[in-house]
């Protein structure tokens, strides 16, 4: 029996999720899309059959759903036969389909943290406040939940595990590098949500450094880095998803995020967040509404999946790691550079969402042929990094691994890399 896979969300990554699906269709049944807004699941499922993404002919079907509801969701999941649930909708239902899966044995994959919409920046390590609790319930059903597998948090995890494993004997720091070279045509917009996207900056920043959470504040800390295809870029300290798994699972002392921002987008950041347009906490209107400022930002802003038909430029995003091999120095950088038009061209997707679905997908492909179906909770580093990357490169995101001047695939090196 194929799997029948039930993908939550119908914005620009549910859009990536669900063509890489259709493409790989071979390896599963049914695919159904839900999200509050029946419209916006049946337009990916019309750009699907547009872009004649199926494999073969099979079933896609869009559904209406409110996935805070859990007995909706349960309900849905055995309607569909489920047996693999993409989570890419709003990080604020992580936890209320999580419990749907736990209910009805269906795996559970995600690409981002649970966020809970009163709280800003929690207490690390935040995997710790929701997921993490859940794991004695994933082992004890027997529930493969996968968490965190979009590109960061996810690729980069198995990066780490990968340069954990094959490229060192000791990891002194992990520099995880996030440059959008992109263009679009609009004003101000953000890449995905607005909202998950700005209350990851309005928080401390923490980061992992010698072996403790260290805090900053946004755009206190900034790097020039020397990357392959974007060239110099300028990136900040930024707390992140993958810091709160790696430096629990992982021995290395500093595992930093880097994210780059241009002037622009700093300055209106700066500006929205002075005037209060950015607090998630409800104000009242003169006419006696009371609205939520971050939720109104969110309504005026630019949709992220809109962006896409006019968005230049590339991705670069990867790992620096820095250690000891065999007694010697060494420092790799393994990554990968993503085309917003290439991917356009593909699926009508722009390349932060393609990066964030189609790990996304390569996940649900290695659950659905055992290799990662490991029946408990895990983060991605906890898996092997090798059947992943090379799943994800014939879907359209290949690995590259710099040392020194030397660029190389890493589908062309062997799987011991120790000179």
């Amino acid at each position: 029996m194929k799997p029948n896979v039930l993908i939550i969300g119908a914005g620009g990554v549910a859009h990536v999720v669900a063509h890489k699906c259709a493409q790989n269709n071979k390896q599963f049944g049914d695919i159904h899309l839900a999200s509050r807004t029946l419209g916006k699941c049946q337009a990916i499922i019309d750009s699907v059959h547009a872009k004649g993404s199926l494999q073969r002919p099979g079933v896609l079907h869009a559904h209406a759903l409110d996935a805070l509801d859990i007995s909706a969701t349960e309900a849905l999941i055995r309607d569909t036969d489920a047996r693999i649930v993409i989570n890419v909708g709003s990080a604020f239902l992580n936890m209320s389909v999580l419990q749907a899966c736990l209910h009805t044995g269906a795996a559970y994959i995600d690409t981002a943290i649970h966020e809970d919409p009163a709280k800003i920046c929690e207490t690390p390590p935040w995997y710790g406040n929701y997921e993490w609790k859940r794991r004695e319930a994933c082992k004890t059903a027997g529930i493969t939940a996968i968490l965190g597998a979009g590109f960061d948090p996810g690729v980069v995890n198995a990066y780490a595990r990968l340069a954990c494993d094959e490229y060192f004997d000791r990891i002194d720091a992990i520099d995880i590098i996030d440059i959008n070279a992109g263009r679009h045509d609009r004003y101000f917009a953000t890449n995905f949500d607005p909202e998950v996207n700005f209350r990851e900056f309005t928080g401390t920043v923490w980061s992992w450094q010698d072996r403790r959470w260290t805090p900053s504040k946004m755009f206190e800390y900034r790097k020039d880095w020397n990357l392959p295809v974007v060239g110099k870029q300028t990136a900040y300290l930024t707390g992140h998803d993958e810091l709160h798994s790696l430096s629990q699972n992982l021995d290395v002392p500093n595992i930093r995020f880097w994210m780059g921002f241009s002037e622009h987008y700093i300055n209106v950041f700066t500006v929205l967040k002075n005037i209060g347009m950015l607090s998630e906490k409800p104000v009242r209107t003169a006419e006696g509404q009371e609205v939520v400022p971050l939720k109104v930002l969110k309504a005026v802003l630019p949709d992220p999946a809109s962006l896409a038909p006019a968005y230049t430029g590339k991705t670069c995003i990867g790992n620096m790691v820095r250690g000891e091999k065999d007694g010697k120095e060494r420092t790799v950088f393994i990554y990968n550079i993503c085309d917003h038009a290439e991917n356009y061209r593909e699926i009508g997707s722009q390349a932060i969402s393609y990066t964030a679905g189609v790990p996304a997908v390569a996940a649900a492909l290695l659950i659905a042929d055992g290799t990662w179906d490991v029946r408990r909770m895990v983060n991605v580093e906890e898996l092997p990094p090798r059947p992943f990357l090379a799943l994800m490169a014939k879907m359209g995101l290949t690995t590259w691994v710099r040392e020194g001047e030397r660029d190389v695939l890493l589908e062309e090196q062997a799987e011991t890399v120790g000179v």
